[in-house]
């Protein structure tokens, strides 16, 4: 479902201050695969989603999604296939049109636009039934600006819109660190409802250890922009996060970086 091969990606490339972001990266994801990314800060683990969704071009190296090479597609071409929440709630909606024209904006992602109707009542039956599954009051609140939603209600809700168009890849890039511990959690568990139900193949990156080990049926670990350590739902069943900070240790082989702890 998603081939990554051979990716290298380096910021600011012949200066002083050249970095190697992703070195020679590969990953596969069969379908259906809910991969958890963890790893300090810098790790490369945020360039990995944003090559992938096309936001940034990779040096080298090839990106296929659905047996398709996506490498040299821009992120607005890649629109159809993939789904993404940012970790700003802000990020994946539009605060200043209704509940249900972000909704319908979703919707149509990656399709072509004519001019038709945006919010049909067909379609408000289906946002309502949708929204409802979020716990959130928002199917009575179709009309209200996205503005006057709390984070926690504005991601949901960009989770929903994410998956509304069923996309091959959903891209999840630590959506719950912006949470307060209630809203994270409750997020948390729509995520995993709303992939599991759609069968989604997801990549998600995350700080959170217990998070990473509660999630899916994988487990990456970058460092330095490599993949230090790949988990398979056998071995990620009998992980912990002591443990997991102990496979850091000896890739690191220095003091444990904060970013990991929390």
């Amino acid at each position: 479902m998603l081939t990554i091969e051979n990716v290298r990606m380096t910021f600011f490339p012949g200066t002083l201050n050249a970095r190697v972001a992703l070195d020679d990266v590969s990953l596969q994801l069969a379908p259906g695969d809910f991969v958890t990314v963890i790893g300090s800060n810098g790790a490369g683990k945020s360039t990995l989603l944003n090559v992938v969704a096309g936001t940034l071009r990779a040096d080298s190296g090839t990106v296929r999604i659905d047996g398709r090479d996506v490498t040299r597609m821009s992120d607005h071409q890649r629109a159809r296939y993939i789904g993404r929440v940012f970790q700003n709630p802000a990020a994946g909606t539009a605060p200043h049109m209704t509940i249900e024209e972000n909704l319908a904006m979703a919707l149509e992602r990656g399709r072509r636009r004519g001019l038709r109707l945006g919010v049909t009542n067909a379609k408000r039956a289906r946002f309502r039934q949708e929204l409802t599954a979020l716990e959130q009051g928002l199917e009575t609140r179709l009309g209200d600006w996205v503005s006057l939603l709390s984070g926690g209600q504005r991601q949901a809700l960009s989770l929903l819109m994410a998956t509304f168009s069923e996309p091959k890849i959903l891209l999840l890039d630590e959506h719950t660190a912006a949470l307060d511990p209630q809203r994270a959690a409750l997020v948390t568990r729509l995520t995993a409802e709303i992939v599991e139900r759609f069968g989604l193949t997801t990549l998600m990156v995350t700080h959170n250890m217990d998070q990473a080990l509660k999630l899916g049926n994988r487990l990456i670990m970058m460092h330095e922009g490599r993949i230090v350590l790949d988990l398979d739902a056998e071995a990620k069943s009998k992980m912990t996060a002591k443990g997991l900070l102990a496979e850091f240790e000896k890739v690191k082989g220095d003091a444990l970086d904060d970013s990991l702890l929390q």
